[in-house]
């Protein structure tokens, strides 16, 4: 990733979706103006989801993603469509593409049932403008599109581009905790699982966040925060720290300065914090054998003593006493039955878009599941849960 990218997570994720051969990939493409996706004549070219991550004027930074057709019933095809419909869960803005000499099918009213239940903004594009001899009326929400003509295609990106604009993240990770001039020590562990060469994504996202606040950011190890902070001549605003390090940190740090982990902000950002803090009580009722779904929004290879695998077992069966049973999940993959889960703990979702993130919490809590995630975990199991909370008041009364 270049010094400049956008990372596919911060990027807006439009979806198109639609029946097969209802022209999606022919839009994609004239849209994007590249050629990302195979076009044919023949019914369900695509076969899996095209996801791009590209420039796309006005809206800038954005993810494009082609879907394969939502009527294909053969075995493969049941797999394609549940493929398609899991990408619903990472869609900020879907175009649903309906074939504009047929109209809307039973599919495409299906879909629509989703969309609205999942609040997700959408545009219908009627395709295939070029050969509808008669129009029919449509909504503010839909218009009529050629990819062979071009008809459409400017205003169906203007309306993109309207939408993007309401969809702006107004949030910031630590940006809105901060003054100008503020000292920030981030502590940042460099161990066998940091990637060689550049700090992990939560690490540069709140350096950026700092530095936008016109703050200063200290950047050390965790063996080197106690030098750290005897060489400062104020007592900085906060100590941010890598959640693994928790422990240690919290030793080393001043009871009047506020304590909190890159993932607690992660959970802040683009979670829901206050129902992750909910979810860490859970941990304390665990019994022998109860499942647990240690969640992770990346894949990466699973180092020796791997947070996920190794790392978060242990802390939970010292915390609880039990010996629990887990399951293990990564990357896209997350399952649709979460009945037989007591609890799930959760990375903090980095590598995920917020839409799908909190696709995943609602899922939890529609399922009655609790679920906290990594750094409120590791802070509770550590005994220091209302120390990293301070800086958010209104969570912290959560805990009395």
């Amino acid at each position: 990733m270049g010094l400049n990218d956008v990372v596919s997570a911060e990027r807006l994720h439009i979806g198109f979706f639609g029946m097969c051969n209802a022209g999606k990939s022919s839009l994609v493409n004239a849209v994007t103006g590249q050629q990302l996706s195979v076009v044919s004549e023949v019914r369900g070219t695509t076969t899996d989801p095209v996801k791009k991550a590209m420039e796309l004027l006005p809206l800038g930074p954005v993810v494009i993603l082609d879907t394969p057709g939502l009527d294909d019933e053969s075995e493969l095809g049941k797999l394609r469509v549940e493929r398609a419909e899991r990408m619903l869960a990472q869609t900020d803005i879907a175009v649903l593409v309906a074939d504009g000499t047929q109209g809307l099918r039973d599919e495409d009213a299906r879909l629509l049932e989703q969309l609205d239940a999942r609040k997700i903004p959408y545009i219908i594009a009627y395709s295939k403008a070029d050969r509808v001899a008669k129009r029919g009326a449509v909504g503010e929400n839909a218009l009529y599109v050629s990819a062979v003509t071009g008809e459409g295609i400017f205003e169906l990106k203007e309306r993109l581009g309207a939408f993007a604009k309401r969809l702006q993240n107004p949030k910031s990770l630590v940006r809105d905790l901060l003054a100008a001039g503020n000292v920030v020590v981030l502590v940042t562990p460099i161990d066998e699982a940091a990637p060689k060469g550049r700090l992990i994504l939560p690490q540069q996202m709140v350096l950026r966040d700092v530095l936008d606040a016109n703050a200063i950011a200290v950047v050390c190890q965790d063996t080197e925060l106690q030098r750290t902070l005897d060489s400062l001549k104020n007592k900085p605003r906060m100590v941010i720290t890598d959640s693994q390090a928790f422990e240690s940190v919290a030793r080393c740090t001043p009871a009047d300065v506020p304590l909190t982990s890159f993932s607690i902000l992660m959970a802040r950002y683009k979670g829901d914090l206050r129902e992750l803090v909910k979810g860490f009580a859970a941990l304390r009722t665990l019994r022998d054998g109860d499942r647990v779904l240690i969640s992770e929004g990346c894949t990466h290879h699973r180092q020796c003593n791997d947070i996920g695998t190794v790392k978060m077992p242990g802390w939970i069966e010292r915390f609880t006493g039990v010996k629990p049973a887990y399951s293990f999940t990564s990357g896209g993959e997350f399952p649709k039955e979460l009945k037989d889960c007591r609890v799930i703990v959760h990375c903090g979702g980095c590598m995920l878009n917020e839409a799908e993130m909190k696709h995943r919490i609602r899922q939890a809590m529609d399922s009655n599941v609790p679920i906290v995630n990594y750094g409120i975990a590791i802070a509770g199991m550590h005994g220091i849960l209302r120390r990293s909370l301070e800086l958010f008041p209104d969570i912290l009364r959560l805990l009395d």
